[in-house]
């Protein structure tokens, strides 16, 4: 018997003939984030991801967390493996595994649940399962049989090799990091946008961030603030880099040049602009916004409208668009970032902010408008050329 994981993913099961591109991705991830804790293979075995370690024992505590939080798996699996798939041997493993991992003196109950992929195999699934079962039952003499609501729900599994496992950890599904192009994430230091930054990757798609910074206006505070946010939404998607822009300047000129109750819709246009200019540089695919339909004025149908047109060469993507901001703060305790994202350093100054803000603003108007702007695309373009890059 050897220790193991197996690693179960969900909806890459369903991709046609391009779903060995997706597992192979996934696998090389996997085999990176291992890499660090030391010698694994990670082989493909009939629907799930087998991980064996090379050189010691495995141990679970180092090798769950390196791997359940990556996207694309749904769950993983610690377990033993079987070479002799023998009813004898599957019931001397079984038991094995029992008097491992639960309590000796039993006192709870139990099923086992068997699958083979093999159907030559001289028992059936359910045949399996009643003499593994019953073996168990017999040897222990302490525990009771419960086929609908067990307190521990054995497994076994023939493939290849035999597997037993009871515990199943729970994973975030998705997409390998990289499978779907690239995106900037406009990144606040709020708790919206590292959720939208979050459910992006979890689509596949390999981010980077931009933040934007006004000193004096905003502090370092508030950037060490967006630094620690990106690490931990990298802690899922892998390394990333943070665009901060100094962004004082444009704001200034905006500022004195709009309606005060437009201000955050130029806002968000300038930044719409300076996120395409770095989009244009690094080959990113899509922009993200944290936006939640209707949470504030500047995220209303017609504000979203009025914005998007400053980013007409890219897709602006709101993963958030539908959610409320209960869920949207229980996804962020979920993911780690709820806690650094009410850290109270501001991430834009008081005087950028309209008392009453239009919520239905015109596109044409605010298009019109903006062409007034003296030197707008030249500040933003000078704004980006001195951004500083933190790679996370």
């Amino acid at each position: 018997m050897e220790k193991i994981l197996l690693v179960k993913y969900g909806e890459i099961a369903i991709r046609g003939k391009n779903r060995w591109i997706i597992e192979n991705k996934l696998i090389a991830i996997i085999e990176r984030n291992l890499s660090k804790l030391g010698r694994y293979s990670v082989i493909k075995e009939q629907g799930r991801f087998l991980v064996r370690s090379l050189d010691e024992e495995m141990d679970y505590e180092k090798v769950i967390p390196a791997v359940v939080n990556i996207f694309g798996v749904l769950g993983v699996c610690p377990g033993i493996m079987v070479e002799d798939q023998s009813l004898e041997s599957l019931q001397k493993a079984a038991l094995a595994y029992m008097l491992e991992h639960y309590p000796k003196e039993g006192g709870y109950s139990f099923k086992v649940t068997a699958r083979r992929s093999n159907k030559e195999y001289p028992l059936n699934s359910q045949e399996i399962s009643a003499e593994v079962g019953g073996y168990i039952f017999e040897s222990m003499g302490t525990v009771t049989v419960d086929v609908h609501n067990p307190e521990v729900s054995l497994r076994v599994e023939l493939r290849n090799k035999a597997y037993i496992y009871s515990k199943v950890i729970n994973g975030y599904g998705g997409l390998p990091v990289g499978e779907s192009g690239k995106a900037i994430v406009l990144m606040s230091g709020g708790i919206d946008s590292p959720v939208a930054a979050w459910l992006t990757a979890k689509r596949g798609a390999a981010i980077e961030a931009v933040y934007f910074h006004s000193p004096p206006y905003t502090s370092e505070r508030a950037k060490e603030k967006v630094v620690d946010l990106c690490k931990c939404v990298s802690k899922y998607c892998g390394r990333m880099k943070l665009y901060v822009v100094p962004f004082t300047e444009t704001q200034l000129l905006i500022y004195d040049n709009v309606p005060q109750g437009r201000m955050t819709i130029f806002l968000k246009r300038a930044m719409l602009k300076a996120a395409s200019l770095i989009a244009d540089k690094n080959g990113s695919d899509a922009l993200v916004c944290g936006d939640s339909i209707g949470q504030v004025a500047s995220q209303t149908m017609q504000a979203i409208n009025a914005i998007n047109t400053a980013a007409p060469d890219y897709p602006v993507l709101r993963p958030l668009c539908t959610y409320d901001k209960q869920e949207i703060i229980d996804l962020a305790r979920k993911i780690g970032t709820f806690e650094i994202s009410i850290r109270p350093y501001e991430d834009c100054c008081t005087i950028f902010v309209a008392k009453h803000p239009e919520i239905r603003p015109k596109r044409h108007i605010i298009e019109k408008k903006e062409k007034t702007i003296p030197n707008l695309e030249e500040t933003i373009a000078k704004a980006v050329s001195e951004a500083e890059v933190i790679e996370i």
